[in-house]
């Protein structure tokens, strides 16, 4: 099942409603293979909008050592946005050589996508989405906002920039 952004909930006979599982939203990697997020069913999974030119670049480094620290039980996936002040402007492959040279990142990036508006990635659809997540609604307010999910897929909460890969706010679910 691909979530689209007309994606609607609809109730089940038992009159509770169904939410489609982030384990369902298709997503390609930054190179452009698909990305099967069932295979980590067993772990947590953060997702991180991304960008290259901002301010709150600096915490890639963060997220490489959340992810080297916490590997065994937690996947960090960056997504590369340019919809905050066009901040990462560059091509897939810039944006890897980026990432890998300036932070050593090893992390799972994935392809270029809008995390709001009318294009909105159906990811980014389910993260924000009550109706979708079960949990609650939210609005991506800048790059490097962090969403986490459990080892079952259900939503967990998310992070404002601000708050930093390694804060306790992140890894007290870890």
């Amino acid at each position: 099942m691909k979530l689209t952004n007309k994606a609607k909930v609809a109730p089940s006979s038992s009159h509770e409603l169904q939410n489609p599982s982030i384990y369902d939203v298709a997503i390609n990697t930054i190179d452009g293979t698909p990305i099967a997020l069932n295979t980590f069913k067993g772990k947590k999974l953060l997702f991180v909008n991304v960008a290259s030119e901002c301010g709150f670049t600096k915490q890639y480094k963060e997220l490489q050592t959340l992810s080297d620290t916490y590997g065994d039980k937690l996947v960090v996936i960056g997504s590369p946005c340019n919809q905050f002040g066009q901040q990462e402007p560059g091509e897939a492959s810039q944006i890897q050589e980026f990432c890998s040279l300036n932070f050593g990142v090893t992390f799972l990036l994935t392809e270029k996508l809008a995390v709001k508006g009318p294009k909105q990635h159906p990811l980014y659809e389910w993260l924000t989405n009550k109706s979708l997540n079960g949990k609650k609604s939210s609005s991506v307010k800048w790059n490097f906002q962090k969403y986490l999910v459990d080892d079952k897929g259900q939503f967990i909460d998310y992070y404002f920039s601000i708050t930093k890969p390694l804060s306790t706010k992140i890894t007290k679910h870890l």
